[in-house]
């Protein structure tokens, strides 16, 4: 555990050595090969989606893990983790012998995170610092990659599925959590959800409406190969179909 705040530490003091921005539209040069997202940007919100007594009332937690069909011993990433509410429910789910990656691009949440971590004892639990074009996953690694109320705010998509997608294990599926309302709303439409995840080589495969969710549940697995970034067809106005 000490080793584990002691990388965290200095990942928060090199953070800003990553991710250097153009001069001359502000993408990140990371970004740069990849087409430009065309939908407006949610800008960052709070850590904590609601309270974590409210979202346990619903059984918020319970019913996405039941959905993604969460085992013992699985290994799992919690991407916009924040201030933890599902790090410390996969990491119970997982059990001692699976493994919760919690990454997040604010070092003041994961320095929170961290704390939290030490303080429950969370010895399945690793805390990784992202950027935001890229989740910095290692290759190969997760069954489940969660994303909870966090992709609207996501400002370089093909970028960042484009490096989500090779973390996956075979088999493994991305979940999406989120409100069906505008991007500048704290929020995304199925529609261009499924597009964006289309566009970087992911099929859907579930989706549901749930009122404890306070949104909508949706399932990726990755097919066929990554296409080069260069290759990509960006998102318009158009309905994809999501069996595609």
């Amino acid at each position: 555990m000490k080793l584990r705040v002691a990388v965290l530490a200095l990942m928060l003091l090199t953070a800003g050595c990553d991710g250097a921005r153009s001069a001359d539209d502000g993408r990140p040069a990371t970004a740069r090969e990849f087409p430009k997202s065309s939908r407006p940007v949610s800008a960052l919100g709070s850590s904590e989606f609601s309270t974590e007594v409210q979202r346990d009332t619903v059984n918020e937690a319970r019913t996405v893990m039941d959905l993604a069909n969460i085992q013992p011993g699985m290994t799992v990433a919690d991407i916009g983790a924040g201030n933890g509410y599902y790090t410390v429910r996969l990491a119970e789910r997982v059990g001692p012998k699976g493994r919760v990656l919690a990454q997040d691009i604010d070092p003041d949440a994961l320095q929170r995170l961290g704390l939290r971590v030490e303080r429950e004892r969370l010895d399945n639990v690793s805390i990784k610092l992202g950027q935001p074009d890229d989740p910095k996953l290692p290759e190969a690694s997760f069954d489940r990659i969660f994303l909870v109320h966090m992709y609207h705010e996501v400002s370089e998509p093909y970028a960042f599925l484009w490096r989500l997608r090779p973390a996956l294990r075979q088999g493994g599926r991305v979940i999406v959590v989120d409100t069906d309302r505008a991007p500048d709303r704290h929020g995304i439409p199925p529609d261009l959800l499924f597009c964006e995840f289309n566009a970087v080589g992911f099929r859907l495969v579930q989706f549901v409406r749930k009122p404890e969710l306070q949104g909508y549940y949706a399932e990726f697995e990755a097919v066929g190969e990554r296409p080069a970034p260069n290759t990509i067809r960006p998102c318009g106005t158009a309905k994809p179909n999501p069996g595609e």
